[in-house]
């Protein structure tokens, strides 16, 4: 289950960028170390009308780092290709799957082996809505 939260507004807020990349020690951050500043609007395109957010609602694609709860960014103008996670519709309900596409047979496959395959059947109807691009967790605690 996946809810659609809508299309993406414009922020002008940037974000410092630094010139290493942030161990998970325990470095200390120095203003010497500082490049320009980054839009993450840029970085992610968000002011492109093609994309949207998701919050992700239960755990079947956990093995492939997408959470309960987690938001992903999803690319309309994209075509999904064989092995991209999608969030797509079977008959009318959205799901966040992984696409498999061998020969004629078409799957949604889970990332988590509780959940099995959703193969789509004559009759079935496929929508694909989007290729998830990133993913974004809150690591707050509440």
């Amino acid at each position: 289950m996946t809810s659609i939260l809508g299309p993406i507004t414009c922020g002008s807020g940037v974000v410092p960028r630094y010139l290493f990349r942030i161990p998970a020690g325990f470095p200390s951050p120095a203003a010497d170390h500082m490049e320009q500043p980054i839009s993450l609007d840029e970085l992610f395109n968000l002011r492109a009308p093609h994309m949207y957010l998701v919050r992700i609602d239960g755990d079947s694609m956990q093995g492939a780092g997408i959470f309960d709860g987690d938001l992903v960014l999803v690319d309309r103008s994209l075509e999904a290709r064989h092995g991209q996670i999608v969030i797509a519709a079977v008959n009318g309900e959205p799901l966040c799957k992984r696409l498999h596409r061998i020969g004629g047979q078409v799957a949604l496959r889970s990332e988590n082996p509780r959940y099995p395959p959703r193969y789509i059947l004559e009759g079935d109807e496929l929508t694909i809505w989007g290729v998830v691009t990133f993913s974004v967790r809150s690591h707050d605690l509440k």
